[in-house]
């Protein structure tokens, strides 16, 4: 049973559009708060500076009365207060003169009155409680609740006018205006806040639709897959954002590869099936042959033994084939370490020439170090030898040549003059249990992993091999690897090293690496 979920058809879309839903509302409140304190308090700012200009004002015209007693400057306060009207959105006006009184544009604020029509006698009582509250204000700006007014902005100044005289001016304004702008402020970001979050989901839905899209074919593939069906990919992605396109050629390239790395196994399992089942069918066979005869002759026994004894040997190389490129995989692999090129190749090449009775040659090989593994290169070079002495007659020509390439690389060239490599099978010889002569392999012992293991080897050095045909028209295969240096770069760096440590020793010579090897 498929253990991958599907993709929720709605779940990133509506997330997406509640998360941004729940940014625009608070970036919609803390422009509504940031608006609505600014317009109170520019408001506020504004009606302060009308107060002082009208305090100050009253403060002139009291000094231009010229008044000699406190009744004058009663009465001049008088006539220039009423002078002022006073409602619910103008300014409140007021002098207290001692010994005479309060001089006001609006007398009822400051006595005790009998209450209104429909006002109980409680209520007046507390309307003339709040009035006291304007002559108990201290100096300066300060906020009083007034009965029928509201909150007002109260400034109170003491002013000493000509005649030695001390009085108190009061300009109160009324804060209904603030009130009601910010009020007006408040129902438009409402209003506004109501338009933005809609347009908000409504924006953030279609968006995360579109970017969700791509994503829900992904998982409906991906379930697919999950099933095992390894052929659906993903199309139609253009349009969308260069991250989107990316994941999805992406995500069709690891189903490529997962696709050939199934298609690989099922071909591995079904080869090495085959391999396995002629080694098996010919000792059942033996044996069977050996069990139908009542008496066997000594003769016929070791035969048997021998045949089998041959079989189970094939297939212990195949398993130690199918070992060793199964490890070709892993990190750990490779034992990488510093070798002598000229030295190994010589002492390597000297054993190989013992395999058969073949003409071996061996070209220069460049002086110089080479950063591998000295025992998979020696598998990986016995395996090529191998392969030219097996597709060669007797007598035949077996040949390696070294040589240096760009890039600090190394190249090993095996070649042979047997019947040499069809154009079409360069590439394919490289594949595992693939023979051009099958019959030939079989018959010689080969278990068609041998080029396999040197490709896996070249890998896992970062190398490369190739096929190709020599100049006898046979066979040659190609393998070159990286982490070559060559003598004169490292005999510097030792004359370098010998100069510091104040030895004087000669620096050796290549040694084999321009000799020709024949046998």
């Amino acid at each position: 049973m498929s253990t991958l979920r599907r993709f929720p058809p709605t779940g990133l879309r509506w997330r997406l559009a509640g998360w941004l839903a729940l940014v625009t509302l608070a970036c919609t409140a803390i422009v509504f708060v940031t608006v609505y304190r600014g317009t109170g308090t520019q408001l506020r700012h504004q009606i302060d500076q009308e107060t002082a200009g009208d305090a100050g004002e009253l403060a002139h015209n009291l000094a231009l009365a010229r008044s000699r007693t406190p009744r004058q400057l009663s009465a001049a306060a008088t006539r220039y207060v009423r002078a002022q009207p006073f409602s619910a959105s103008s300014t409140l006006l007021f002098v207290l003169v001692p010994g005479v009184g309060t001089s006001t544009n609006r007398p009822e604020v400051f006595a005790p009155l009998s209450p209104d029509h429909g006002e109980t006698p409680a209520e007046q009582a507390q309307e003339n409680r709040l009035s006291a509250r304007l002559l108990a204000a201290p100096a300066g700006y300060s906020t009083v609740l007034l009965p029928d007014v509201g909150d007002l902005r109260l400034l109170k100044r003491l002013v000493r006018v000509p005649g030695g005289l001390t009085v108190t001016v009061g300009v109160g304004e009324p804060l209904a205006a603030v009130a009601h702008a910010q009020r007006s402020v408040a129902r438009a970001f409402i209003l506004a806040g109501l338009l933005a979050l809609a347009g908000a989901l409504l924006a953030s839905y279609l968006v995360g639709a579109r970017l969700s899209s791509p994503l829900r074919k992904m998982a409906a593939v991906a379930a697919r897959v999950d099933a095992g069906d390894l052929y659906p990919r993903i199309h139609h992605t253009g349009g969308q954002g260069d991250e989107v396109k990316v994941l999805a050629d992406a995500f069709n390239h690891m189903l490529d590869r997962l696709t050939d790395a199934f298609a690989g196994q099922r071909a591995f399992v079904a080869d090495a099936s085959h391999e396995l089942r002629t080694p098996l069918t010919v000792i059942r066979g033996q044996l069977e042959v050996l069990a139908s005869q009542r008496e066997p002759s000594g003769e016929e026994v070791r035969r048997v033994e021998r045949l089998v004894q041959a079989e189970i040997a094939r297939i212990s190389r195949l398993v130690d084939d199918l070992l060793l490129l199964a490890k070709t995989e892993q990190t750990e692999f490779l034992r990488i370490e510093w070798i002598d090129l000229s030295a190994y190749v010589g002492e390597l090449w000297d054993g190989m020439s013992l395999l058969a009775n073949r003409h071996f040659e061996l070209g220069p090989v460049p002086a110089g170090t080479l950063r591998a593994d000295p025992d998979r290169l020696a598998q990986a070079l016995r395996n090529l030898v191998g392969n030219a002495i097996e597709h060669t007659t007797a007598d035949g020509t077996v040949r390696m040549r070294v040589q240096s390439a760009p890039g600090e690389r190394i190249r090993f060239l095996v070649e042979d003059d047997g019947p040499g490599i069809p154009l079409d099978q360069r590439e394919r010889v490289f594949h595992r249990f693939h023979r051009i002569d099958a019959a030939r392999d079989r018959a010689s012992g080969g278990t068609g992993l041998g080029l396999a293991i040197v490709r896996g080897i070249a890998d896992a050095h970062g190398g490369t091999v190739s096929a190709g045909e020599s100049q006898e028209g046979g066979a040659r295969i190609d393998l070159e690897l990286p982490g070559f240096t060559a003598a004169h770069a490292r005999a510097a760096d030792a004359l370098g090293e010998t100069v510091r440590a104040q030895h004087g020793r000669g620096a050796s010579g290549a040694g084999d690496a321009g000799r020709v090897r024949t046998r």
